[in-house]
Formats: structure tokens, C-alpha cells, sequence
């Protein structure tokens, strides 16, 4: 039997509820972390069949049309055994939640560094060898690879207005008109992609670093050509993903193709510098906001409009406008965003889509309003908090902003901060602080999970759902122990195949409370049978320590269960709530830098995070999120761009030696405070998102910290000392 559950609203669903105390919202260690540190942990890659093949990816020169003039004489070199160019391998990865192909083809490069060909050796050595001797040009490509250049596909445009915004600009009182860049921004998880294909028969087994299976399998049959049934997909560790793993990458489709041609296992696995170029960016934006604004700091008009990119045929528009459109009240609105095609590596979800990069820009301009207006940065985000939605009236599942704000405000200190610029100097270094709100929407998806109870009383829950280093393995076990009345250590956890059950995936900040409430559904199936058979409602029935109790009737597990297993699979759809309401996480992010006023060089000293966002399933993992978001902010905001070669569009930095993640010395401790949020309307879980919500609001934190410490407002992101020092005086 499955139990299905659509989320349509807050009423009571006769679903039983978590209860205090029990081991859901426990602070946990991952139960998945020993194996990792130990390398008992296998990764895609790791996995090696007999008889393996290695073969190694090699990427257009150019762009225009492929010639190879030289595979005859690589193919003889000894231990080659395939030099593949076939027009199913494809050129770019999958977007998230595609389902179907990507773009196929090596004939032409769209971008460069497009992989167009895979040489397949009985080493590794021997293929890297071969491939770096082929010989492969481009001819015949007259493409924009510029943004200004670049084309605006109108049919991809993103409007809304609401009242007369350029009425409000125009009659101001006071009026912020600013335009900033953000550079393109690339995943860089620590596992390359990968993937390891063998045939048995006409059916596949691929091992993967892949986040979402149920969407991968569905597009690699479909680039096969092959029924979905016929493939197998096996990730039960995934090193990182942060979106550039939403959809099967060129590595996935090179090595099916190869082993089926060859009857023999292949491995593809990306070198780091094709992770940075084949696998989707972020977008590089051009945003300009506008803020119009009485004295008292209220708004009168907010314009947000941006402008991105992306390959040609690519439907994925970087949505920088998702938080504007709930953030704050304004009677009069301009949203816009213009999508520009570009001959670029192809722009898809990085982590926080959207907000990652909006939300970043907007709440700095919201500080230069708070400047202009002479209201405190925390006053006036609190005098512009929205009753409802803006433009739809759609009233929100919950609304936490305000407390996250004022929380956030408390616990940082910040009212002892001097209003003006440039006061607190300490040697050489300029002292300041700033803050952001930060606002992520929340997603459900659909998701399938199955729990077995075995004669013994032990639980083993089975999905395909992914752990990408976020503590599913945990959180999933947690659900199920919560549900069924067991320690945690006695629930299995099995993930990361497509023989089971489908989930969610790991994507959107989505997959803890999707898949995990398709766990607690499995479980609540389970308990109904198990009241049956007491002859008791499931509400009656207590589950605790192994034991069953209904009234004055307790039993142990293996004594209902006579000797037989039990098994519960629950379904979940999103339903009308994600229509009905507007669900979203919300935060404020406190910041203290310390600004070189001779090398231009910025300190992080203090980076505190206050968020709501639902009901916590593990303290540990979850502060681990949030600050593992609060990084990637400090990043966005510090060190992280992309540069792009102005004559044909190739990555410059495509290595983590020239493209700066923060390192542990670039970033402080970090204080997390998580509040307690009970969505009525979040399912029985009452669980949101997480995941991507502290790098909505960190970068901009930091940002106005440096224009408090020193004076000088950044508005090309990064804010690199060669910025900051150009408007030093």
C-alpha cells in the first residue's frame, strides 16, 4: 500500500505529528561522516568493475565547425581502443528537472572547450596521451561572445509592473539609481563529475555524481535513445554539487556510449578544469535598481531590473528577480529580466538561484537607501515588510523576517555601531559593521520513499534520493526512528539507487523536507497497520523503545509483528499550497570587517546568521547548512568571479589555483541562530529549506560592512582590494 499526501493547505490531514524530545530535531552527528573520513565512503569514480577502460573528454579549440583531421593515426597508438565522435554525446550538462536530453551534437561548438570527442585506453595515461594528441579546429564562427554583443531573446523576457513606477521614481523625495555587475560564478564541488558505464545485455548500470536520479535517468535513456527502465543509476555519495550535478553531464552520456561500442566498462571522469567549463555557471547579471522613498524611509516605487545570459537554445534565465518580488512593500513595481545569447559555457542553477545574486545586489542598495534616508539599515527594512505578497495578495505560510531582524540585531550588538561611515580605526584598518535581510523561497517536489519494519523490530528506509555532503543519510534515519518509535541506530538508511523508490534529489533546498516527508508518510502507513492490528486508531497508538501501545494494551514490535516484516510507502505531491500562499525561508546576516587602508585588503571578523526556516530536523546538520551558505556569501562578495577571454568567450581562471573559493583563513567563526518556525503550511513535517538561504544575505552584509568601515561602495562584484583601493582617499 502507498500512502499519498498532496500539501493543499494548513488543516489538520489526520497525520500524526512529531513529537518534543524525540530524536527529530536532535543535534546529531552524521551517521555517514566516519565512512567519509575514513575513505570507507565510495564515490563514483571509485567504483571499478573488471575489465575497465578509461577515457578521457577533450574539448573544442573554438568555436564553429569540428574537424578532427588526425583520429585514424591517435586511434592506432597503442592501448587505444576508441576515438568517439557521436552525435548523441552532448554538449552541455542537463538543467535541473530536465527529464529529457540536453542539446546533443560535436559537429559544431557552441562554446569552447565544448567536449566534442572521447578517447577510450586501456590506462588512463594512454588516453590522456592520445587525447592531447588529437588535432581538432573550428572554422566558420561569427558569434557573439560579449554581453554587450549579445542578442536579447525576447520571447525569455521577465516583466511585471504594478502602479506607475516611473511616476514614484520621477517624484521622489529620495531616490536610489544605481546599477551593479556580478561576474560569472562556477559550482566548484571538491568530487569532479564522473561516471563509471557497463551493459549487462541491453540494460545499463551507471555509477554517477549525479544530485537528482529520478530526472537523470529520464535524460539519459532519452540521450541513449534507450526506455528509461533499461537504466540504472547508482550514486550513493556525491562530493558536492551545488547544482552543477542537477542534470547528467557529458561525462554520463561519453561513457555509455563508449562501453556499449566496446562491450567492456568505461570511466569517464572530468579533468577539473572541464568542471569549471562544461557543467552549467551562474550567469554573470548587469542589475539596476531603483528605490524610491519618502523621508521616513517608506517606499514609494522599486525597480529591479537585470539582464543575463546564456547559450543559445538553453531555456534556464538566471532568476535574479525571485526575492524582489516579496521582499519589501512598494505600491508602485518594475520587474524585468532580459535573457542575452552568449557564446559562453551554458548558464544553469547554481546554489540559490536567483536570490544568490539578487538578494546580494538589492540589499545593498537598500543600504545606500538607509544612507540617503538617515534611518538605521535594520528600521528601515522593518518599516517596508510586506502584509502580504505584493503583487499577487497572496498571503505568506509564515512570515519571520521581522523577528530574524530584530533577533539578529540583539544578539550582534549592532545598536553600539556609529552611524556614519569611517569612524572606528584601528592602525591601519578600517573598522565596520553592515547588515542584510536575507529571503530564499521554499519548494516542494514530488517524492517516494518506502520503510520496511523487520520481524526484529529494525527499520530500513529505501529511496533514490541523494545525500550530496547535506546529512540526508542522518536527517532520513532521524524520520524514521521519530515515526516509528525506534533509536536512530536502529533504522538503515539506503540511498542513491534508482531501484528504489524515487525522491526529490538533492536540489533547491528542497530534498529534507520533500523526500523526508515521503519517509514520514511510509511511516504513518506503517502505523496504521500496526493499530489495526491492536485494534486501536493511529492516533491512539504509541510507538516508543520498540514498544507499541494503545490504551492499557502495550506490545513489543516483534511481538505485533509475529515474525512477518512490515513495509510503508508514502508519496508526496506539492498540492495547491505552493498556489494558495507564498512559502518562503527568511534571515538577517550581521557582519564586522576590518578594511586595509593601504592594501585594500578586507578582513571578515564577526559574520553572525539569525534564520527561520521551518521545523529543524537536525540542529548540527542545519547549522552546518547555514553556514556552509554564509561561506559561499562571504565568497560571492570577496573573491569569486569568472573571467571570460573577450575574443571567443573561453574561461581565463578555470582552476582552483586562479578562481577563489574562501579558504579556512578567509573565513571567521560563524554564528548561527536558527528560530523556531512551525509552517502550518509546510506539510506534517513543518520542514523548509535551508540550505541555500545564508547566501542570500551574507555578500551584501559584508558589502555594506565595507562601505561602514571605510567609505567605499562596491557595485562590481567582487570587492577585490583593487576596488576598494580605487576609492580610498
Amino acid at each position: 500500500m502507498t500512502l499519498e499526501y498532496q500539501i493543499d493547505g494548513p488543516e489538520n490531514d489526520g497525520l500524526t505529528k512529531p513529537s518534543p524530545g524525540g530524536p527529530l530535531g536532535a543535534d546529531m552527528e552524521r551517521r555517514d561522516g566516519r565512512d567519509k573520513v575514513t575513505g570507507a565512503a565510495r564515490y563514483a569514480a571509485e567504483h571499478v568493475p573488471a575489465g575497465l577502460l578509461h577515457g578521457v573528454l577533450k574539448g573544442a579549440p573554438g568555436l564553429g565547425a569540428v574537424r578532427l583531421s588526425n583520429a585514424e593515426e591517435v586511434g592506432a597508438i597503442p592501448g587505444v581502443r576508441l576515438v568517439l565522435q557521436d552525435e548523441r554525446m552532448i554538449r552541455n550538462a542537463a538543467q535541473g528537472t530536465a527529464g529529457e536530453a540536453p542539446v546533443q551534437g560535436v559537429s559544431k561548438a557552441e562554446y569552447v572547450g565544448q567536449p566534442v570527442v572521447l578517447v577510450v585506453a586501456e590506462s588512463f595515461e594512454t588516453a590522456w596521451h592520445a587525447a592531447n594528441r588529437l588535432q581538432i579546429s573550428c572554422e566558420g564562427a561569427s558569434l557573439p561572445v560579449l554581453p554587450e554583443k549579445g542578442e536579447v531573446d525576447d520571447d525569455m523576457q521577465e516583466e511585471a509592473i504594478t502602479g506607475e513606477p516611473g511616476t514614484a521614481f520621477s517624484d521622489a523625495e529620495v531616490l536610489v539609481d544605481e546599477t551593479y555587475t556580478t561576474p560569472a560564478l562556477t559550482s566548484a564541488p571538491m568530487e569532479p563529475h564522473a561516471a563509471v558505464a557497463e551493459w549487462h545485455g541491453d540494460r545499463l548500470t551507471l555509477h554517477g555524481s549525479l544530485q537528482m536520479l529520478r530526472y537523470n535517468r529520464a535524460e539519459l535513456a532519452d540521450s541513449l535513445g534507450i526506455e528509461p527502465e533499461k537504466v540504472r543509476l547508482r550514486a550513493p555519495f556525491v562530493g558536492g554539487g551545488f547544482g552543477s550535478k542537477l542534470g547528467i553531464s557529458a561525462d554520463c552520456v561519453a561513457a555509455a556510449l563508449a562501453a556499449r561500442e566496446l562491450g567492456q566498462p568505461v570511466r569517464v571522469v572530468q579533468h577539473r578544469r572541464q568542471v569549471f567549463e562544461i557543467n552549467t555557471r551562474r550567469s554573470e547579471t548587469r542589475q539596476r535598481i531603483r528605490l524610491a522613498a519618502g523621508h521616513d524611509g517608506r517606499l514609494t516605487g522599486l525597480g529591479h531590473e537585470s539582464r543575463v545570459s546564456n547559450l543559445p537554445g538553453e531555456e534556464f534565465s538566471e532568476p535574479v528577480l525571485q526575492g524582489s518580488y516579496f521582499a519589501y512593500a512598494a505600491p508602485n513595481r518594475l520587474l524585468r529580466n532580459d535573457l542575452v545569447r552568449l557564446n559562453r559555457p551554458a548558464a544553469g542553477s547554481v546554489r540559490a538561484p536567483g536570490e544568490a545574486v539578487g538578494v546580494t545586489v538589492f540589499e545593498v542598495a537598500m543600504d545606500e537607501l538607509a544612507g540617503k534616508c538617515g534611518i538605521d539599515p535594520v528600521e528601515l527594512r522593518l518599516r517596508n515588510l510586506p502584509e502580504t505578497e505584493p503583487d499577487s495578495d497572496r498571503p505568506f505560510s509564515s512570515h519571520r523576517l521581522a523577528d530574524c531582524l530584530t533577533k539578529g540585531r540583539d544578539s550582534f550588538g549592532w545598536d553600539d555601531r556609529p552611524a556614519e561611515p569611517r569612524q572606528r580605526r584601528e592602525g591601519e584598518w578600517w573598522i565596520g559593521t553592515g547588515m542584510a535581510a536575507a529571503v530564499r523561497v521554499n519548494m516542494v517536489m514530488p517524492a517516494e520513499a518506502r520503510v520496511r519494519l523487520t520481524p526484529d523490530g529494525r527499520a530500513v528506509v529505501e529511496t533514490d534520493m541523494t545525500d550530496i555532503g547535506t546529512g540526508t543519510y542522518s536527517i532520513l534515519g532521524q524520520i524514521a526512528a521519530e515515526g516509528l518509535g525506534l533509536a536512530v541506530d536502529d533504522v538503515d538508511v539506503c540511498l542513491g539507487d534508482t531501484d528504489l523508490p524515487a525522491g526529490s534529489g538533492s536540489g533547491g533546498s528542497f530534498g529534507a523536507a520533500s523526500t523526508g516527508t515521503a519517509v514520514w508518510l511510509a511511516c504513518e502507513e506503517i502505523r496504521r497497520e500496526i493499530a489495526g492490528r491492536m485494534g486501536c486508531d493511529a492516533q491512539e497508538l504509541t510507538l516508543s523503545d520498540r514498544h507499541a501501545a494503545c490504551g492499557n494494551d502495550r506490545r513489543s514490535l516483534p511481538e505485533v509483528l509475529a515474525g512477518e516484516p512490515l513495509s510503508g510507502r508514502g508519496k508526496l505531491e506539492p498540492g495547491e499550497a505552493l498556489e494558495k500562499v507564498r512559502q518562503a525561508t527568511w534571515g538577517a546576516v550581521f557582519s564586522e570587517v576590518a578594511v586595509n587602508d593601504v592594501t585594500g585588503e578586507v578582513r571578515v571578523r564577526r559574520l553572525q546568521g539569525t534564520f527561520a526556516v521551518g521545523r529543524v530536523l537536525n540542529q548540527r546538520t542545519a547549522r552546518s547548512q547555514a553556514q556552509g551558505g554564509m561561506t559561499w556569501g562571504l565568497g560571492l562578495a570577496l573573491t569569486e568571479g569568472m573571467v571570460h577571454d573577450r575574443r571567443d568567450g573561453h574561461i581565463v581562471n578555470r582552476d582552483l589555483a586562479e578562481y577563489h573559493v574562501p579558504v579556512n583563513a578567509d573565513v571567521p567563526h560563524l554564528d548561527v541562530h536558527l528560530l523556531e518556525d512551525l509552517d502550518p503550511w509546510a506539510g506534517p513535517l513543518a520542514a523548509k529549506g535551508i540550505g541555500e538561504l545564508g547566501i542570500c544575505g551574507s555578500g551584501s552584509a559584508i558589502l555594506n560592512a565595507i562601505h561602514h568601515a571605510c567609505g567605499v561602495r562596491i557595485r562590481d562584484l567582487p570587492a577585490t582590494p583593487d576596488r576598494i583601493l580605487s576609492g580610498l582617499t
